[in-house]
């Protein structure tokens, strides 16, 4: 990734070289494809691994939510267990949604939508939302992003969130408990390798 550049970039800069990654998702062994200028390129961050052992069985179908997506773990795990959902992959990286769509083309998926924030239909209420947040796009950008998505679950629906835990998961658990509308509650679900998954639910 060049010098001051972050997997947040929009268009990364350098060649977009693809090649080959081997990992499991939804219990089974898959081979993808992957790149550089995006958020762990070279394998399932250990974040994602704990919110994907430790977060519940996705809705089986509805709009489901995953945020930051990166090259797609979460949201094609979503996809493989949840054929009726559709699977809403959004993030800032348009490099990464390239790979996505590229992945999900591989596993025969029809049901993800790798898309740039602005391409969400407003009108979409999320059944859940699952996120790795960007942690270090800085504080204020971090809440603007959280109220800006959370708001959109749907009635009786839940998201969840892993943070590292000295990255300020338990300041930003608080955070949520104050600044969520009325209606949301915020409780840590799990405590893992040095992750907090946090459940938000709208009641």
């Amino acid at each position: 990734m060049a010098s001051g550049e972050h997997y947040f970039t929009s268009r990364p800069a350098g060649e977009a070289k693809l090649r080959p990654l081997s990992v499991r998702l939804a219990g089974r062994d898959v081979e993808l494809v992957t790149a550089s200028g995006i958020f762990s390129p070279d394998r399932i961050d250990l974040g994602t691994h704990v919110l994907l052992a430790d977060a519940p069985d996705a809705p089986a179908s509805g709009d489901l939510l995953d945020l930051g997506c990166g090259w797609g773990p979460v949201a094609l795990t979503l996809a493989l267990e949840s054929p009726d959902a559709t699977v809403w992959a959004v993030d800032v990286n348009e490099r990464a949604l390239d790979v996505v769509r590229r992945n999900a083309s591989i596993l025969g998926l029809s049901n993800v939508n790798a898309v740039l924030p602005d391409d969400v239909p407003e009108y979409l209420a999320f059944r859940a939302i699952w996120s790795n947040p960007p942690i270090r796009i800085g504080k204020d950008e971090l809440h603007d992003l959280l109220l800006r998505w959370l708001p959109r679950l749907d009635d009786d629906a839940d998201a969840w969130l892993v943070v590292q835990r000295n990255l300020g998961s338990d300041s930003l658990q608080r955070w949520l408990e104050a600044e969520l509308p009325a209606g949301f509650g915020v409780r840590r679900a799990s405590s893992s390798k040095g992750y907090r998954v946090l459940h938000v639910r709208r009641g």
